[in-house]
């Protein structure tokens, strides 16, 4: 019996000494993880808001002809430039350009009429009533004297009574004629001169009127450019009717181009016209830079959205209008605010976000953190981390709050993770 219980102590012994060494061979081989910092710094960030857009020209114009008419000629094809009134395309105007040259000759014959109302018929009419009233006059004077001249010698017996009664007679017409003649004379210097003159008068404004209306027709059968652009629709060839209503051509000014895009309301509170801007083509490295020029005042009941338009640029006319495009722009720049590079910032343990402070006792700290604005390399910090700390960029991703950590310098690439199962294997051996 003695002899079974010592060789059941010393398998227990041996035992317990075999399950001592498996314990502290982990504690031997913890490993040292490897991580690259930078400093939690003050310094200015951008508060940027980007969206999807959609590209339209500058300024644009479908053209249409104010007459219905065959195209005579087209002077552009699609894809060319033009200026602003340049000729662009001609309609066939024969018969308003006979109209014009009835309408001219009306307006000569109105004016000669004008030039003979008021210059001679009138004048002559005057001189005419004047020379009659002048005659009356006189005929009236002498047909008194004579009278008065017979009723003297009836008076004194030399005359008989029916020669005075005669005098009488044609004192009476003479007098009537004179005052007939006055009355004539005074009516055309009133009223008939004046109104004859602007019955002329009306003529000629009317075939005035007539001549350039006629001429406007055919200046319509010119049409052209209304803007500086090139020519983008084109829909109408020569021979075809052009009528009124429908666009004969269509011209886009692409020196400069405007991203429409609906942006949140609570990202759009922040934009202000004049705000700096870029533009970037879906899919493509072309980048032009440029400014707000309209936040609209009401939201879109449908989309709950507010459009924004950003006008930029279009060196060699490399956006296309209808192109899908990214707009990012700068609401505001904040100076002094607590920056972290975007690498630091990782999920937290028990969610949120966090990064990880590598202390000054070489272990890493998980703090959670409060963040404001973004831009692509760096996050503003709210709260959670202060001016100085630093904080874990590389080699962060699934570190562990309170392991040992070794500072590496930028550039150095840090050490696998997986020697850490390397390492416990050997201290399993031991």
């Amino acid at each position: 019996m003695r002899k079974r219980k010592r060789i059941l102590l010393s398998i227990a012994a041996s035992l317990l000494a075999m399950s001592g060494c498996s314990k502290e061979a982990p504690k031997e081989a913890e490993p040292i993880v490897p991580v690259q910092v930078m400093p939690v710094r003050q310094d200015s960030i951008r508060r940027i808001v980007t969206a999807d857009a959609v590209l339209f020209a500058r300024d644009w114009s479908n053209v249409m002809p104010k007459i219905s008419a065959p195209v005579r000629k087209f002077y552009v094809n699609r894809g060319d430039h033009v200026t602003q009134g340049q000729l662009v395309v001609e309609l066939e105007s024969g018969d308003l350009r006979a109209s014009a040259a009835e309408s001219t000759g009306q307006l000569a014959q109105a004016e000669a009429n004008y030039r003979t109302t008021a210059g001679a018929a009138v004048p002559e009419e005057v001189q005419k009533a004047q020379a009659d009233v002048q005659a009356a006059k006189q005929a009236a004077d002498a047909a008194q004297k004579l009278l008065e001249n017979r009723e003297k010698l009836l008076r004194e017996g030399a005359l008989a009574r029916k020669l005075v009664d005669d005098a009488q007679v044609a004192y009476a017409q003479a007098k009537s004629q004179y005052e007939t003649a006055q009355s004539h004379l005074k009516a055309l210097q009133s009223v008939g001169k004046q109104e004859q003159i602007k019955g002329a008068e009306a003529q000629v404004e009317a075939a005035k009127g007539h001549q350039q209306s006629a001429q406007a027709q055919v200046s319509y059968a010119q049409i052209r450019s209304p803007i500086a652009g090139v020519i983008s629709d084109r829909p109408v060839y020569p021979g075809e009717m052009a009528n009124t209503g429908a666009p004969l051509f269509t011209v886009m000014d692409i020196s400069s181009v405007s991203a429409h895009a609906n942006i949140p309301q609570t990202e759009a509170a922040y934009l202000k016209v004049g705000n700096a801007a870029t533009i970037t083509q879906t899919g493509t490295t072309v980048e032009v830079a440029g400014r707000v020029t309209m936040v609209s005042p009401a939201v879109d009941p449908n989309s709950t959205t507010v459009q924004v338009w950003v006008l930029a640029a279009n060196p060699g006319e490399r956006l296309k209008p209808g192109a899908s495009v990214r707009v990012s722009i700068v609401a505001a720049t904040l100076p002094n605010a607590v920056v972290v590079p975007a690498t630091a910032i990782l999920p937290a343990t028990d969610g949120g976000t966090s990064v990880i402070v590598a202390g000054s006792d070489s272990v890493a700290h998980e703090k959670k953190v409060e963040i404001g604005i973004r831009e692509p390399d760096k996050v503003q910090i709210l709260s959670g981390a202060k001016a100085g700390d630093q904080v874990v960029t590389v080699g962060g991703v699934g570190l562990q709050d309170g392991t040992k950590i070794t500072i590496v310098k930028p550039g150095e690439k840090p050490a696998e993770a997986d020697e850490k199962p390397d390492a416990k294997g050997k201290a399993e051996e031991k």
